[in-house]
């Protein structure tokens, strides 16, 4: 699984919480996963595909997020087929990363065929502004 939730460009992980394996892109978590057994799994989704899968057992509002439209497995692997889990992720990330400021999208920066007129090693020198 962290196969999948890593592949997806500025995709990064860390534990928050003392026991759930964050994974984010631009410093906005995308996916979780419990590290403690049952493993429960959390994803950002729609309202509409958050009502559909509410429905189904095994899946709930995930606790202290359902504001941000993340549902949670209970368990993993009981509810949701590896396939809708990847993607599920998949979706998540593209929900997040959608509302990153434009500086913080993957792949933002440098566009392509730009080139620098710095030479390099140079420095950039910010002009001074006399204090007031």
């Amino acid at each position: 699984m962290r196969k999948i939730w890593l592949a997806v460009p500025g995709a990064s992980e860390d534990v928050k919480w003392g026991h759930d394996l964050c994974f984010s892109v631009g410093g906005k978590m995308y996916a979780a996963v419990n590290l403690d057994p049952p493993h429960q799994v959390s994803v950002k989704c729609t309202p509409e595909m958050f009502a559909e899968l509410t429905e189904r057992e095994g899946i709930i509002p995930a606790p202290y997020a359902t504001r941000h439209m993340l549902v949670q497995e209970e368990k993993l692997g009981t509810a949701l087929e590896r396939r809708e889990v990847e993607t599920l992720i998949r979706r998540s990330y593209e929900l997040v990363a959608a509302r990153l400021p434009k500086s913080k999208q993957p792949g933002a920066g440098v566009k392509a065929g730009s080139r620098s007129i710095l030479k390099p090693g140079a420095t950039v020198r910010r002009k001074r502004t006399p204090a007031r």
